[in-house]
């Protein structure tokens, strides 16, 4: 008989402490994985960008955010995983039950457009980064794009899982590339808790949504969700998933403020204009020296690649669930046609893109970013909506704090990108 896992209430606390016997160490590390790849993903070559760009524009004047922001992230990551431990569906299975075929599917082709933007901004990554490294895109990103495909078409859930979790102990570059910047720790310490030079213009605003757009995109709900169904976490165990979560959504923020750092000491000290992370990373070198600039570039590598595998999946998993077809990376070709036919369209057409002369790349890797913001406040309605029937979600729907969390973050999305809208069409403060 399994032993009762702590209620799950929502309300913040972790549940009842329990010994952490060896038994419960290796169940943690079977469970160990949806939490942390999903929330490492979201420092991918777009959300690198938009750090950079950040960090370049602003200086230190952004870091603040990155606190309220990280708790956010882990709420919504947390009641994402919460119900698919609890009902054993992902969120486009239980957004069709419950709101019905046609608004599921705009909801579905709008998200299909967004993460395919982010498709191409992580290929736009890897021919960057890998320039920077000396390789031509035309021979990287056709490599990679075939690579990632037999990884995901030919590989099992396991596989997949234990490479991903490999790839996310690289993103410890960042935290080396910004100690080799020489940051004054003090003033980086007082920006993070201090809030200082607000401003209501369109760039500060675009800003602020990229930054909460590309740290809690929308895909990452759908793809968490379905991750943990698929490897068969359920309520009494789930207590070790909530850690994955909170671990994995810690580390992002942490990986976030470095890159913040490392272009704000350096770039916007010394008034360099980037365009994009790649811009960043070349950038760096004269300022911070040639292995700052280094780790740079190869965590960008990394990140590209590992976000061009899980971005299409993501995409595939919510559209297959929400129309009722077989999904899942342990099912075979034959089993579940959509599912990879999707995801071959998806890297496909995410590489070729990229390999097109003079195609807007910066412009679509911020924009996508910019549009994961403004797409959030739907989703996190739907989330809130659902998490909180208690004939969904029994004795496990959220508590006060939890609520309170996520319908600020709904409410703030919301103002921001009204407030956006009203700068772009000159309705608001002069953009800087």
């Amino acid at each position: 008989m399994e032993e009762e896992a702590p209620a799950l209430t929502g309300t913040g606390s972790l549940g009842r402490r329990r010994p952490m016997r060896w038994r419960n160490v290796l169940v943690f590390l079977a469970v160990l994985g949806p939490g942390i790849i999903t929330a490492t993903v979201d420092n991918d070559a777009g959300g690198i960008t938009t750090y950079s760009l950040a960090g370049a524009q602003f200086g230190t004047g952004l870091l603040w955010t990155l606190l309220p922001i990280t708790v956010a992230l882990i709420v919504a990551q947390e009641m994402s995983a919460r119900m698919g431990a609890v009902t054993g569906k992902g969120l486009s299975d239980l957004i069709r039950e419950s709101f019905g075929v046609k608004l599921t599917f705009y909801l579905m082709i709008t998200l299909l457009v967004a993460n395919y933007g982010n498709t191409v901004s992580e290929f736009a990554g890897i021919a960057a980064s890998m320039e920077i490294l000396g390789v031509s895109k035309y021979i990287a990103v056709p490599i990679v794009a075939v690579a990632l495909w037999f990884l995901v078409v030919r590989g099992s859930y396991r596989l997949v899982e234990r490479i991903f979790l490999v790839a996310c102990l690289i993103y410890l570059v960042y935290p080396v590339s910004a100690y080799l910047a020489h940051p004054p720790w003090k003033e980086v310490l007082v920006a993070t808790v201090v809030p200082a030079h607000i401003r209501f213009d369109s760039v500060y605003v675009g800003m602020l949504i990229g930054l909460v757009g590309t740290t809690i995109a929308p895909w990452m709900q759908f793809y968490l969700q379905s991750s943990v169904v698929e490897k068969g976490i359920r309520k009494d165990r789930y207590w070790m998933t909530r850690w994955d979560v909170i671990v994995g959504c810690t580390v992002t923020g942490i990986v976030a403020f470095f890159l913040i750092v490392a272009c704000a000491v350096t770039l916007h000290t010394h008034g360099v204009v980037i365009r994009d992370a790649a811009d960043a990373a070349r950038s760096l070198e004269p300022l911070a020296g040639h292995y700052a600039s280094l780790l740079f570039a190869f965590g960008l590598l990394n990140a590209s690649i590992f976000s061009a595998a899980i971005l299409p999946l993501s995409t595939v998993y919510y559209v297959c669930e929400a129309f009722g077809w077989e999904a899942g990376v342990d099912k075979k070709w034959e089993e579940a046609k959509a599912f990879y036919g999707i995801y071959t369209a998806m890297i496909v057409l995410g590489a070729a893109l990229v390999l097109l002369p003079n195609f807007p790349l910066v412009k679509i890797m911020f924009l996508s970013q910019v549009a994961n913001g403004v797409a959030l406040p739907p989703v996190l309605i739907f989330i809130l909506i659902l998490i909180n029937r208690k004939s969904l979600m029994g004795d496990h729907v959220n508590g006060r704090f939890f609520n309170a969390v996520a319908w600020t973050t709904t409410i703030v999305m919301i103002g921001l990108t009204l407030l956006l809208v009203a700068n772009l069409l000159g309705f608001g403060a002069a953009a800087a």
